[in-house]
């Protein structure tokens, strides 16, 4: 201190922010009480992701395009899974792999673990983690066993950290029952990821003292757009509406689009309970059977849900497009609807694609601004193709449960066009906010989505040249549109779907930044989200960034602040929503394997969707669940893994599986507890029960979805949300 000549009287504050440097990981204490920036002492903060045999990766917090860092089991002292840390970079690989070691813990992940409870021989109780990227069991002392019985599923609070010569202790503060109980995966999964089901009551009071009606004086100063023919289109089972939809051609035949978005920042102020809770969550969470808002119910589904035949408030993207698809107008306002009908994704398809007569005569109202919908996008489209944005019309899962709860079905639910509409129209509307914003030069989050890796794309495209298929890039490195221009190529072929998704491994990460790096995936140079405020956080931080900007409230001080506190911002919303999404997988997946347990010995047809050293992935056609070959099975040669073909390779027989192949598969083994299932290839099984002179194999079919029973109501709801995350 005496160096850099602070004054006495400022000293206590200085030493707070050294503290508060070191403890976000600006800066790191070394020897001597020195301190360094991470950057300039080949360190590296971020958190650590561990695999469940035992090393981890640091994955940077600010991406500085060198990788994330390998972490041995041995260097990884007694950081856990989730936790921020400080890595000292110590080796780098000729292939560009960076490896280190764990020098200091800044931020546990959580304090909490979720697992299942067990008792030992002496009475001793336990936990087993869930995550299997966990891999301490934790000690329960007597007494602090709460309610739990062997064999239920708990939460835990670590009482103690593990150390290098002792495993973590800890007490269980909540217990959720048997795993095989309804209802029990969710409530796991929620624990495991830290994502609170309910609302708090100051969130609850700000909610309820808004009401469920728009106020006159909310009116004050709005455009009135509640003549305007409005619709929404949504899914069947849709209950908030963020956005609506008005259109009419112009009389010099261009198309005047009003892309109308919930005026969520009208009711949450910054710093209100509601805007708290909000920043926290950091997006809504989507599971099969139910969903987890950002924004308590009395907002979600009610007064800022654009409900039909009710006044709403709106933030409106007004575009005139000309007849190519071109922006040649935009207008902002904040406005006031009163959407005329509440249409579905299935009904619109019905009348714009299979023309259903009594659905046209039913909606007769509306089927000419439909139609005139229909126009625009199939410009909107042709012009985003034309520039090279990336496409992927793959189907997706949908998950068809019973009355209990439990998986029935899992079906193809491909897009139809009325999706495909309403995300063009979504898609344009973002670009052109993101667009406004950085030509005011005003402070702002963005959705970036960075070039891929060039390596990632060699050895992508050394893949698809032993497909028959090339990625044809230019010299100065492949372009969005060289990846559309395959995606085509393959569209429609046996390999699509496995291509399409190797592709997708390929890309980086789509993630929220205060600097407009521009979105690779789209071919724009400017994106963001604006349409779904409800359900996203960063939407609400740039509708609040719109109107400042809009009404010229952006003082140079409200600037200064901004560009300080953006930054974290985005960081925390992209953390989030990547935590929502492995929950929601995670969800998914477990009740897939669920559904797969009364199916051991039966056949399914099926694609290779991974290869590894240790056996081969394979989608089952029928179902859309995955299942591990593992290479020990596969008896009937020794395979060796062909890394730059994506294949195993028999030494002997020559014989080749590859990513893509179509499989024909037993279902071997499913565990519920490590939520796995296994396969075997049935022409493996064969050969190997022929060398071995043993009978043959009873031959099981696959048994039809719909297999005889006592009838059950059940629902149908999609496995992830509706839309996609661009």
């Amino acid at each position: 201190m005496q160096t850099l000549k602070v004054p006495r009287e400022a000293r206590a504050s200085f030493r707070r922010l050294l503290r508060s440097l070191v403890t976000d990981g600006d800066l790191v204490q070394i020897r001597g009480h020195r301190f360094g920036l991470p950057g300039k002492m080949d360190l590296v903060v971020g958190r650590l992701q561990m695999h469940r045999d035992g090393y981890g990766f640091v994955v940077p917090e600010h991406a500085d395009g060198a990788g994330d860092v390998f972490v041995s089991p041995a260097q990884l002292r007694e950081a856990m899974h989730g936790d921020r840390v400080v890595a000292r970079v110590e080796h780098r690989r000729e292939e560009g792999r960076r490896e280190g070691r764990v020098l200091r813990i800044l931020e546990r992940g959580s304090e909490r673990i979720v697992g299942r409870f067990e008792v030992d021989g002496s009475g001793l109780g336990y936990v087993v983690p869930h995550d299997r990227r966990l891999p301490h069991d934790v000690h329960v002392p007597r007494g602090e066993h709460g309610q739990a019985t062997p064999g239920d599923m708990v939460e835990l609070a670590i009482t103690r950290w593990p150390t290098a010569t002792r495993g973590p202790i800890g007490r269980v503060t909540e217990v959720f029952g048997p795993l095989e109980t309804p209802g029990v995966d969710v409530r796991v999964i929620l624990a495991k990821h830290g994502i609170v089901d309910t609302h708090g009551d100051a969130a609850l009071h700000e909610a309820a003292r808004l009401g469920a009606q728009v106020r006159d004086a909310d009116l004050l100063g709005r455009t009135d757009f509640r003549e305007w023919p409005t619709i929404t289109i949504d899914g069947e089972h849709a209950r908030d509406f963020d956005d609506a939809i008005t259109l009419e051609r112009l009389p010099s035949g261009h198309f005047w689009l009003g892309v109308h978005i919930a005026d969520v920042a009208h009711y949450v102020p910054e710093g209100s309970a509601l805007d708290r809770e909000a920043y926290e969550r950091g997006t809504s969470v989507y599971f099969p059977e139910r969903a987890v808002h950002m924004f308590p119910a009395g907002l979600a589904t009610g007064l800022c849900s654009l409900n039909p035949m009710a006044d709403r408030l709106v933030q409106s993207c007004l575009m005139e497009f000309d007849r190519h698809g071109t922006l040649v107008r935009h207008e902002f306002h904040d406005g006031v609807i009163r959407s005329d009908a509440r249409m579905t994704y299935t009904v619109v398809n019905a009348i714009l694609a299979d023309r259903d007569a009594a659905l046209i005569d039913r909606y007769r109202a509306f089927v000419p601004l439909l139609d005139c919908m229909h126009d625009l996008f199939l410009l909107l489209h042709r012009r985003r193709e034309r520039r090279g944005s990336i496409d992927f019309d793959l189907p997706e899962p949908e998950i068809v449960l019973d009355a209990g709860g439990l998986v029935e079905a899992i079906l193809p639910a491909e897009r139809n066009v009325a999706h495909r509409l309403i995300e063009e129209f979504m898609l344009v509307a973002n670009e052109t906010v993101a667009t406004y914003l950085e030509a005011q030069e005003s402070p702002a989050v963005f959705r970036t989505h960075e070039a891929p890796d060039p390596v990632k794309v060699a050895e992508f495209d050394q893949f698809v040249s032993s497909l028959g298929f090339r990625l044809n890039a230019g010299s100065g490195g492949p372009a969005p549109r060289d990846f559309q221009r395959l995606v085509e190529r393959i569209r429609g072929t046996p390999v699509e779907r496995p291509v399409a998704f190797l592709l997708l491994r390929t890309m980086q990460q789509a993630r929220y930044e205060a600097v407009n790096r521009g979105h690779f995936g789209l071919a724009t140079a400017s994106y963001t989200h604006f349409t779904s405020p409800i359900r996203r956080y960063p939407d609400l931080v740039v509708h609040r960034l719109l109107r400042l900007t809009r009404r010229a409230g952006l003082t140079a001080e409200l600037k200064d602040r901004l560009d300080r506190e953006l930054p974290e911002s985005a960081r925390h919303a992209s953390e989030r929503e990547r935590r929502a999404m492995e929950a929601e997988r995670e969800v998914v997946h477990w009740k897939k394997v669920r559904f797969m347990a009364d199916k051991v010995g039966d056949e399914f047809d099926g694609y290779v969707t991974g290869v590894t050293a240790f056996g081969v992935f394979v989608q089952l056609t029928e179902h859309f669940v995955e299942g591990l070959v593992h290479v020990s099975t596969m008896g009937d040669d020794y395979y060796r893994y062909l890394e730059h073909l994506h294949a195993l390779k028999g030494e002997h027989t020559g014989t080749i599986y590859r990513l893509g192949d179509r499989v024909r598969v037993q279902v071997v083994r499913v565990d519920l507890e490590r939520r796995l299932i296994d396969l075997g290839l049935v022409e493996v099984l064969d050969a190997v029960r022929a060398a071995r002179g043993g009978p043959s194999r009873p031959r099981v079919r696959a048994r039809p979805p719909g297999r005889p029973g006592p009838p059950v109501a059940r629902r149908r709801t999609r496995a992830r949300p509706p839309r996609r995350r661009r």
